[in-house]
């Protein structure tokens, strides 16, 4: 009878000699980050739904970002001005409505009960409707900037 070898670590070690690990090679971000690409069919069937529905109910001063070189949580912004709470939030009501009929489904919507801003996402296009004080007081189209790193410090 051969007696058994125990169980566990294999008792030979190997005299091949161990390759050394390379160190990780860092890419910087400016490289990883390609250039922007052209809105897709979809994306851009949705931006022109969304401003052609603040437009029919007459939203004041519509600015539409392309934020996909800012941020992975969406492609573009859409922001509107509305006269009061009222008209902000008939705004915002046309806007869902169009996109329902277009096929496209609203992840959320909030601040519907107040009006003064009400953000309606709608996954690649997020619109923000608000009272022209709201908007002024965030600035979000300052914020979002693309060219912000271009701007001079302030002193």
């Amino acid at each position: 009878m051969t007696p058994k070898k125990p169980a566990g670590k294999a008792t030979q070690k190997s005299t091949r000699p161990r390759a050394a690990a390379a160190p990780p090679t860092r890419v910087p971000r400016a490289a990883v980050r390609a250039a922007p690409k052209p809105p897709t069919p979809r994306l851009a069937r949705l931006a022109e739904l969304v401003t052609q529905a603040l437009d029919d109910l007459k939203a004041q001063n519509v600015a539409v970002l392309d934020v996909r070189e800012l941020t992975q949580v969406t492609d573009t912004l859409v922001i509107a001005s509305g006269t009061s709470d009222r008209h902000v939030k008939s705004l915002a009501g046309r806007v869902l409505e169009r996109a329902r009929e277009a096929g496209f489904r609203a992840l959320g919507v909030e601040g519907e009960r107040d009006g003064e801003w009400v953000l309606v996402d709608l996954q690649d296009v997020i619109v923000h409707v608000m009272l022209p004080r709201v908007r002024e007081f965030y600035g979000l189209e300052k914020l979002w900037d693309v060219r912000g790193g271009e701007r001079a410090a302030p002193a």
